[in-house]
């Protein structure tokens, strides 16, 4: 072979892999790269507990406990889980892909909801699992539109509880009928990202059927609620066979020093996470409130239980407009086209001030628009 020959060739990805749409974080900066009030991303508005950033000074600078120890007895403690059934990720975006790859490969399925977390075709494709969207209800996960794909090439089924990015809930007894209608072979991953921000009168049993059955995965982070998504902390429970599959191929040293003390800490100042969730419950209601009083206009906020309200524009004004409008204003919130959501935008919810603004900017657009 020739030097030209040689030099001309490169190494080719696998197909499954190139079929990959990367994930596309939310935007912190307007097309001219001003920086803007970032309402895109889903963090707390009010930062982080001050115990957690007290912890952060005091960290050492050494390789990290590699199975976070001390942190998995905290989290046990605080959720009466036995610490060997608790796993933590790089955020809980590595433990939804060691979900799939754990369990799933090429001529396997892997099942989510349409309108779901981009990051679970992301988990399938990576593994060279084929994934299969079932169905939405009205922009919510729809239990037996699910039920309906499952055929025996099934592995696994991923359900985000709230969803992300439509705000949606399935309560206790929908999570229920679709584990149970589920061959025992089957992993279901309830993702649990904004578990925090529901009332605990209103918790979906996922963590209960992931003590009592062997196929339940329950993943949740320190990212939303807690204020560090900074750090990227996850973590997940489930029976000790896929816990010990998934900490085969996690990463060495995944959480850092810094973050496994920030983490403790966070979970030692539950008035904080009180505090996040009253606000977060205030504010959106508010907001959604102001968002109904332009229905006229088109505009419809989709039922959340999270810490984000999907509004989507259904009128005149349009919601790249809308986006583009909010950007002229100092804010930067998430548009959805690649999502399928080309007439949607996710806006986090933030302080009293930055929500009124939105709001305010929204109207002004819908009545400009008319």
């Amino acid at each position: 072979m020739s030097e030209t020959e040689t030099r001309s060739k490169a190494p080719t990805p696998k197909p499954w892999i190139a079929a990959i749409h990367a994930y596309v974080p939310g935007k912190s900066a307007g097309k001219d790269g001003r920086p803007l009030i970032k309402l895109s991303a889903n963090e707390n508005p009010l930062g982080t507990s001050e115990a957690a950033l007290a912890a952060k000074a005091k960290a050492p600078s050494l390789y990290p406990d590699p199975d976070s120890k001390d942190l998995r007895a905290r989290l046990g403690d605080l959720h009466g889980i036995d610490p060997a059934r608790i796993v933590m990720g790089t955020g809980s975006d590595e433990l939804l892909n060691l979900a799939a790859q754990g369990f799933a490969g090429l001529g396997d399925e892997v099942i989510y909801v349409r309108y779901g977390f981009s990051v679970y075709d992301i988990a399938a494709r990576r593994c060279g699992a084929t994934p299969v969207v079932a169905p939405d209800a009205d922009y919510g996960t729809d239990v037996d539109a699910l039920l309906a794909l499952v055929t025996d090439k099934t592995r696994v089924v991923f359900v985000a509880n709230p969803n992300n990015p439509t705000g949606s809930f399935l309560p206790r007894g929908e999570i229920a009928r679709l584990h149970a209608s589920l061959p025992g072979d089957v992993l279901l991953v309830i993702d649990q990202a904004y578990g925090e921000y529901v009332a605990p009168e209103d918790e979906d049993g996922a963590m209960a059927l992931a003590a009592a059955h062997d196929n339940v995965l329950v993943t949740r982070t320190f990212s939303k609620i807690f204020g560090l998504a900074g750090e990227r902390i996850g973590w997940g429970t489930g029976a000790p066979g896929i816990i010990d599959t998934l900490n085969r191929i996690r990463g060495p040293f995944n959480i850092s020093s810094t973050g496994q003390a920030m983490a403790a800490a966070a979970l030692e100042d539950m008035a904080f996470v009180e505090r996040s969730r009253a606000h977060n419950r205030d504010e959106r209601a508010r907001f959604v409130e102001k968002i109904v009083a332009l229905s006229n206009h088109g505009l419809r906020p989709l039922p959340s239980q999270a810490n984000f309200v999907l509004v989507l524009f259904e009128g005149k004004l349009s919601a790249e407009t809308a986006f583009d409008g909010l950007a002229e204003r100092g804010y930067i919130v998430r548009w959805l086209p690649n999502q399928g959501l080309p007439h949607g935008l996710r806006i986090t919810i933030g302080h009293p001030h930055d929500m009124d603004a939105i709001a305010e900017g929204i109207r002004e657009m819908a009545e400009a628009a008319r």
